[in-house]
This record gives structure tokens, sequence and C-alpha cells, in this order.
């Protein structure tokens, strides 16, 4: 069988899918991979895979609807000359535009992992939101009306969805625990001694909760001054996305450390006491919040759709009302208050993940729903080109 996987971020390919992709090849299974960009690094480590990388024009957050023209008819043309049995595509534009232009190709099999709606259907402040969340809808319905399947992270997505006619009754809805998490990859990790150390790992996007990060950080160091609070992360070109001089600023008070962005968060997460993550932004099952549990760190987070999937309140980690930067500081000094409260909720954390959050587990179940769970039997290819289109374009 021969498999497309669409993502909007090359990096997510083997951050978030490497152990998927990695199944589906072992499984005996032809493995094309499509993301915005050229990525070196990740390119070479898909190819020692045995995967094939088509770098694919699209604007990751751009809204220019002559740029995602271009970004279908790049896929339809992908779909033409490379002629897949079934696509896979994760995240909003791969799975509007893989979607539409999988219609074109009957023998396809589509698959839509929904890893979270997204700032489009998080509350915001903008007056255009209500009808440019209309217009993803459209899009998303037209998507996916042929699907096999539709992949979600928490039951709150399945009725949004609904809820705005993106899903109809024939579509097959499937709810999986998130990407899943290696945890031998993530080894469980003891809590530092001495004062907390909070950290937040996330795109500096507001809608991540960061304004209401670095208020519960004020709050926090008032009445706890040796308490450090950590933000790690990636600048982003979202509109939701705070400044670089605003960080700045943050820095300059000394009321957080801003660390810059990495590929490896384990050692951070190693040197942390407890994870935050205040969003309120719709998430599907946030990767960073399983990560974290399964290196044994207890979890601050809100009681926002996916982020609160895992938490089980008081025992591995604590919710708190979104947008609320009160009482995430009251979260995060009851952890000041109690030295070995950190330790008890990351002992339950890693012991969540272990139960439930597991990659073997997650990706058993999307093969055997895909069904490329087992090598494919011994049969004729139909005809196609002979190289794979457009490997040189961006």
């Amino acid at each position: 069988m021969k498999i497309i996987v669409i993502a909007s971020l090359a990096y997510s390919l083997i951050n978030f899918r490497g152990r998927l992709i990695a199944a589906m090849i072992g499984n005996g299974h032809e493995v094309v991979v499509c993301a915005p960009g050229r990525d070196p690094e990740i390119e070479e480590k898909l190819a020692a895979m045995g995967a094939t990388y088509l770098p694919m024009p699209m604007a990751r957050a751009g809204m220019n609807p002559f740029a995602d023209l271009g970004t279908l008819t790049w896929l339809i043309r992908c779909f033409r000359d490379n002629r897949p049995d079934a696509v896979l595509a994760y995240t909003q534009k791969p799975i509007i535009y893989g979607g539409i232009a999988s219609r074109f190709f009957p023998s396809i099999r589509f698959y839509a992992m929904v890893s979270g709606l997204g700032h489009v259907f998080s509350d915001g402040e903008s007056r255009l939101l209500p009808y440019v969340r209309r217009i993803v809808s459209i899009l998303y319905r037209q998507a996916l009306a042929k699907s096999k399947a539709v992949f979600v992270f928490n039951s709150d997505d399945r009725g949004e969805m609904m809820r705005h006619k993106i899903l109809r009754g024939t579509n097959r809805v499937i709810q999986v625990p998130g990407s899943g998490v290696d945890l031998s990859h993530y080894a469980q990790a003891p809590v530092p001694p001495g004062p907390p150390v909070f950290l937040m790992i996330a795109r500096l996007l507001r809608n991540k909760g960061l304004i209401e990060y670095v208020e519960a950080a004020r709050i926090v160091r008032a009445r706890f001054p040796d308490a450090r609070l950590q933000l790690l992360g990636p600048l982003d070109e979202n509109p939701a996305a705070v400044s670089r001089e605003t960080v700045a600023q943050w820095q300059n008070e000394g009321v957080i450390e801003y660390l810059g962005e990495t590929r490896d968060v384990r050692p951070y997460l190693e040197q942390a006491s407890i994870f935050v993550l205040p969003s309120w932004y719709r998430e599907g099952l946030p990767r960073t919040i399983l990560e974290a549990m399964a290196v044994g760190r207890g979890v601050i987070t809100t009681d926002m759709p996916g982020c609160r999937e895992p938490i089980r309140q008081r025992l591995n980690g604590f919710t708190v009302a979104p947008r609320d930067a009160g009482a995430l500081a009251d979260a995060m000094m009851r952890i000041c208050a109690q030295p070995d409260l950190a330790g008890r909720l990351g002992s339950a954390a890693r012991e969540t993940v272990e139960e439930r959050y597991s990659v073997e587990m997650v990706n058993a179940l999307l093969l055997s729903t895909m069904e490329m769970n087992k090598p494919p039997a011994e049969q004729p290819r139909r005809a196609r080109a002979s190289a794979p289109m457009l490997a040189g374009e961006s």
C-alpha cells in the first residue's frame, strides 16, 4: 500500500508522527510525507526511516485564498502523480486541502486526524472570527465528506464539529488518546530538590495563556520570591502571537525566565518541578502535557477541552478556570507551600501515561482502523508515474 501523510510542520513528522510512520514502513507500506518548506535534519531522519519527503507550498498561518488555492492545486497534482492508496492528514490546512484534493480520486482512502480545532474555534475578540469560523466549517465539511475515518483527541471536539455541522451522521469518528508518548524516550526523572521551578512549554501565543501565566508569576513571586517561572517555546507568526519585545519586557522585569526554543524538551522538564499550560486555545490533547507527565511532572492546566483530558484533579495535577490568573496563581502557590506535593503529583502523572497514553497503544488503534497494521498481500500495483513530481518545489 502507498500512503501519503500530510502535515503543516516538517518537524512534527518526526516528533509527533515518527513512530507511526516507522510502523507503517515496518508493516511493508510505502510512505510519502508532505509538509511546507525544507528541513535538512528532518528530511535526513525521514530518509533513514525509508520515507520520501516532498516539500509542499503552504502558508501555515496565512489566510490568503490564492496561496491556499496553490496548496490545493499542488496536492491534486501530487496525488495524481504518486497515486496513493491512502492519505492521512493532520492539522487544519492539511486536513481541509488534503481532504478536498482526495475527492478528485475516488480510489483514495482519506483519513483525518483532528489534533485540535485551533484558534478559529477558540474564544477571541476579533469581530471577523465568527465569519472565519463559518468559512472554515464549510471547508472542513467538504474535506471530510468522503473520509473513511476522522480521529479526534477528545470528546469535546467531536461535539463542537457536530454543532458546526462539520461532521455528518455518516462520518466514522474515533476518539484516540492523543498522539501518544514514547515512554522510553521520555523516561521518568525525580523532581529536583530546592525551590519550585514552574515550566510552561508552548508556542508564544496569547491564547496559550501566556498573559495569565505572567500575571500569575507576579502574584506567586510576591509571596514566594524563590520560585522560578520559566517559559520555553518559539515565537510564532499566528495572529495571536506575542511579540519578541513583550517577552523581553517580561524578562527585564524579572518575572519569568525565557529559555528560547528547543527540539528536545527533556532536559528542561527534568529540571522543572511542575508543568504549567494555562491555555484557552482549542487544544486536542496537548503533547506537551503528556511528555511532562511521562517525565514524572504534575500538571497545572485549564479546564478546557483537551487540556483536562488526562488530569485527575489533585491526584496528578490541577485544572483551573481558563483566563483566570488568580486561580492559576493559587494552584501554583499550593506547590510552593507543600514541598513534597510536586513529587506526589509527578509519580501519579507517570502512572497515568503508562496506563492510557503510550504511543504503542495509540498507534495500534490508528493502524488497525486504517487497515495498515499488517503487511499488504503481494498483488500487482496499478500503474503510476515512475518518479514523484514536484520533489524539488517549495
